[in-house]
């Protein structure tokens, strides 16, 4: 028996999240896995006259890769992803994985190699994002291996990830109107402002973000959403910060990691472990140890750690930073194959201020 909620977040992807057109040329990226909500969407991107396009990726490739391409191969690009980085006029990718561990066997230099490779599809991506060329969702579909990884049963999981993305509701499209409208409010106290201090457990850290841009994120470029995020000066980052959670990126869980940054520069980086893949991806490039993006988690659904970053940095209390790419649109100006968020937890004695003056305590914000 098919889940309503499906269809219904589907619906919401094409009419709400990313406004499908007639004519548009729509590419799905995922695992079969997700085949429940491939056929829903696909459904209602037809039903408003848009064209979709599925690049559907069998689970176990990328290991096979990894372990036995050669450095040239690992490098090579498909021209399917030149054609949906270059053409598309919609991007939605679901994650659906099957086994979140299957590349914890591959060599970290050799995951470097194929980043690296992304550096050129990444700076196209955000160019046209930026300049409203490209519009992108980045979604989840329920499987049991996710969770798993969130120490849940496959029901309660999907209670989980439909009740974060507000399809619980009568009504999501209010719900997340709502929720722009609340951090509208927010951003608009943060503009013109010149500095933020962050203050936690092993965490005490400013960032500069003069004449920087705050995106206000509900329910369109993720779902599930709940984020204002900026791209901070690029060399106006000083002091340390600690991320309460582990951090996950490319199929790798790094824990405990802890930065020291200088003039922007990540100048120390520490992890309980997972060091090697740490410094591998640090070493990336010249931009991967600077930061791209700083923002404030604000899901009042999401409130407890699930090792997916789609929720976990739209923790409610939380703030993240990613180290690498900056988005252009936030004034943000470096560069990288690198795009990996990371969440410090304030939710227990936590303070930010800007500007000097108190801005959030506690995980709840105070202006």
């Amino acid at each position: 028996m098919s889940d309503p909620r499906v269809a219904k977040l589907a619906d919401t992807l094409v009419n709400y999240s990313l406004n499908i057109k007639a004519g548009e040329f729509v590419v799905i990226n995922t695992q079969p896995s997700a085949a429940p909500l491939i056929e829903e969407l696909y459904r209602s991107i037809l039903a408003v006259g848009a064209h979709p396009s599925t690049s559907i990726t069998l689970p176990g490739l990328a290991r096979l890769k990894l372990k036995y391409g050669s450095d040239e191969q690992l490098r090579w690009i498909s021209p399917f992803d030149r054609i949906g980085n270059e053409q598309a006029d919609v991007r939605i990718s679901i994650d659906a994985t099957t086994n979140t561990r299957e590349l914890s066997g591959v060599d970290p230099a050799r995951q470097a190699i194929a980043q690296a490779s992304r550096r050129e599809l990444m700076g196209t991506m955000m160019r046209r994002s930026a300049s409203g060329d490209l519009r992108w969702c980045v979604t989840l579909f329920p499987t049991d291996a996710l969770a798993q990884d969130a120490n849940m049963s496959l029901a309660d999981y999907e209670d989980f990830v439909y009740n974060t993305c507000f399809l619980n509701d009568p009504d999501p499209v209010a719900r997340w109107r709502a929720l722009h409208a609340e951090q509208e409010k927010l951003i608009g106290y943060l503009k013109g402002k010149r500095e933020v201090r962050l203050l936690g457990e092993g965490t005490d850290l400013t960032l500069g973000i003069a004449d920087r841009i705050f995106i206000n994120c509900a329910g369109d470029s993720n779902f599930p959403d709940g984020e204002f995020f900026t791209g901070p000066e690029e060399t106006k980052v000083n002091g340390a910060v600690r991320f309460s959670f582990p951090a996950v990126f490319g199929g790798r869980e790094v824990e405990d990691v802890r930065l020291t940054f200088e003039d922007g520069r990540v100048v120390q980086a520490t992890a309980k472990s997972g060091q090697d893949y740490l410094e591998q991806m640090l070493n990336l490039d010249d931009g991967a140890r600077r930061l791209g993006e700083f923002a404030f988690g604000n899901n009042p659904n999401v409130q407890q750690y699930t090792k997916n970053i789609l929720f976990d940095e739209k923790m409610g209390g939380t703030v993240h930073m990613a180290l690498g790419a900056a988005y252009p649109e936030t004034g943000g100006l470096n560069e990288s194959a690198l795009h990996w968020d990371m969440v410090c937890d304030l939710r227990q004695g936590g303070e930010v201020f800007v500007d000097g003056v108190l801005f959030a305590k506690d995980g709840k914000f105070v202006v």
